[in-house]
Parts: C-alpha cells; structure tokens; sequence
C-alpha cells in the first residue's frame, strides 16, 4: 500500500465518520418518526462504509487507523441545523454526498463494494428532501398541496406585474432620456416605440430561452432517470423505499410499494421524476412559446403607457401627459404588488413612484447633457 493509498483511505474514512456523525443528528431532531429513521439507516450505511476503509487501513500495510473524529465543517454544520432547522443544511448535504459519489466512482475498493450507487442514492433522496424542507417532509408536503393553487397564482401576478413594470420604467427612462436631449416629436415617438419593440422581442426571447432550457434540462434528467431505472433497478427500488419512508409510511409498506412500483417502468420513472427530481412529466415548465407571447404582451402593456400621447399630440402638452400618465401607472404597479407583500398600499405605491420618476430624471439629465454635447 502506497502513502497515496493511506492518504485516501484515511480521507475517506474521515468523510465516513463526517456523515455518521450527521446522520445520527438530524435523526435525532427530527420529529417525524419514519425520516428520523431514514437518516438512522444512512448512518448505518455510513458505518458500514467505514468499516471498508478500516479494514483497508489495517489489513493492507499495516497503517494504523487514526482516532478521527467530526470534523469542524460537519460540527458547523449540526449546530447550524439545531439552530434554524435541517432543512437549512440540506442542500449543502445532498451536494456533498454527489461529491462522494464520484470520488468513489474512480476508486476501485470502492466501486467493488457498491459505494457509488448508495452515496448517489443519499444525494438523489437529500434533494427530495431539500425541495421539501423546513417543515419536515410530511407536513410541508401538505402545506404544498393545500396552498399549491395559492403559490401560483401569486407567481403568476408577480411576473405580470414586474414584466408591466419593466416595459413601464424603462421606456418612460428612453423617453425623457429623448425628450432631455430635446429631438423633435417624431423623434421622441419613434425612439419610444423602438424601445418598445426592442424590449419586448428581449423580454419575450430571454423568457423563451429561459423555458425551453428548463425543458430541455428537465427531459435531460429524465432520460437519466430512465438509463438508471434500466440498468439498476434495485438501486432505484431502494431508492423508492426510502422517498415513501420518508414521506410518512412504514418501513413494510414503503418497501411493498416500491416493489409492486418497479415492476412497471413507466410508472416508477413518473414517480421518481415527481419525488426525487420535482418535475412534472406533462408539464416539464410550461410551453416556452406562451411564455415568450405572455411576456412580449406585458412588457408591451407597460412599454405604452409613455409613448401614447405622441400618438396624439406633441411637444410640451405630450411630455405632459407621458410623465402624468407614468406616474399614476408607477403608482398603480406599486400597489399592485401588495397584493403578493401584503404592504401598506400607499407607501407601496409613493415608493414605486420615487424609484421610477428617479430613473426617468437621470436619464433626461444624461440626455439633456448629450444634447447640448452634440448641438454646440
């Protein structure tokens, strides 16, 4: 055995120890009786990962086995977890059991002794877990259901009412940035619906971008899904177990379940993608064309407000009306939110008015300042 071994097997044993001494925490703060038993069965499994890397140490070389104990990262990381709850913590878990999964990938003990899959097993069901966390698996799953329809429709009102406020603030900017540098009416009317078009082809091609990569991305981690669900369908039947324990069934029936799942591989896929990825198959994000159509149209609706009076008069009684009829629809955007904030109405409006006429200020001085620059 080579010092590099020893130096590996001893990292590995400390990471080992690092994640028995988690597991039995979070097991013990746990208040659900079927997840705090789901982490007391990766402990074990942990221990058993430990014991490898023992019997490497002492039985090829000779080494001696260090008295190792909780590093000060994972002891960070359970006095992080008694003070704002596991859930805090979990992200942070599920990435470094991916870490150790593809440290033990290459390592040849380690792969021989089926590490990978159970180290990739505890960072697919942490990751269920996280998308769940704080308030325990069991009970935030039902707060999701019973408020679900809630969460998104407020979603949803919160991008109508931030993509009218950013084709609102930043056209009525473009205008007096236009107006400040003084250009005739025709000027200003074409430069406003210019800003108009340009940011709404913007907005509607980020949002389609932003959807069909999501989609994309989705399908990708399905068709892993899948690969894994064919190649190892007992991993992946362990893996059921566990999400159905921690959701709240016994042991028994969590592992009968998973059983009678596996045998249908279209059903267990969908279950697997919903519960361990958080993806709806028939969904997979929406359709990227209706968002960059919603998009457009709200950055539109939004992007008007200060162009429309140049549709029908000019000059000072123009610029009039645009800064009169950006402000009451900057009021209008502010008070709008607080149906998502829950804030004072008025104060949430004033404040949207100083931040969107502040914006539309500085952009008339930088081009009153530009105007002067090119006119003499």
């Amino acid at each position: 055995m080579t010092p590099s071994d020893i130096a590996r097997y001893q990292a590995n044993l400390q990471s080992e120890i690092d994640g028995v001494a988690l597991y039995r925490a979070l097991a013990s703060m746990e208040a659900t009786p079927e997840l705090a038993a789901v982490y007391r069965t990766m402990a074990d499994d942990e221990e058993r990962h430990a014991a490898l890397w023992r019997e490497r140490l002492t039985q090829h070389g000779g080494a001696a086995v260090p008295a190792l104990a909780p590093s000060w990262r994972t002891r960070a990381l359970i006095r992080l977890a008694r003070w704002f709850g596991p859930g805090f913590i979990l992200p942070t878990v599920a990435a470094h059991e991916r870490l150790d999964s593809r440290r033990y990938r290459v390592q040849e003990e380690a792969a021989a002794a089926g590490l990978p899959a159970e180290e990739r097993a505890h960072a697919r069901l942490f990751r269920t877990l996280s998308a769940q966390a704080p308030a325990g698996v069991v009970g935030s799953t039902l707060a999701r259901i019973e408020t679900g329809h809630r969460g998104a429709g407020g979603n949803a009102l919160r991008a109508a009412v931030l993509g009218a406020n950013d084709g609102l603030v930043s056209n009525t900017s473009l205008v007096m940035g236009v107006v400040g540098a003084e250009l005739a009416g025709r000027g200003i009317l074409v430069a406003g619906i210019a800003g108009l078009l340009a940011g709404s082809f913007s907005m509607a091609l980020g949002e389609w971008l932003s959807v069909q990569s999501a989609r994309e991305l989705y399908e990708r981690q399905i068709e892993i899904e899948r690969q894994e669900l064919e190649t190892f369908p007992a991993e992946e039947e362990r893996e059921l177990a566990l999400i159905y324990r921690a959701k709240g069934l016994p042991a028994a029936s969590a592992d009968a379940l998973a059983a009678q799942l596996i045998q249908d591989p279209a059903a267990a896929l969908e279950t697997l993608a919903r519960e361990e990825l958080g993806i709806d198959p028939d969904e997979l994000g929406g359709s990227a064309w209706t968002a960059a159509l919603v998009s457009f149209v709200l950055f539109s609706v939004g992007a008007i407000i200060p162009v429309a009076p140049f549709l029908v008069t000019s000059g000072t009684p123009a610029v009039i009306a645009a800064i009169v009829l950006s402000i009451l629809a900057l009021f209008v955007i502010g008070a709008g939110i607080t149906i998502i904030t829950g804030r004072a109405v008025l104060a949430s409006g004033l404040r949207q008015v100083v931040f969107g006429v502040l914006a539309a200020a500085i952009t008339f001085g930088i081009g009153r300042l530009i105007g002067v620059e090119i006119t003499g």
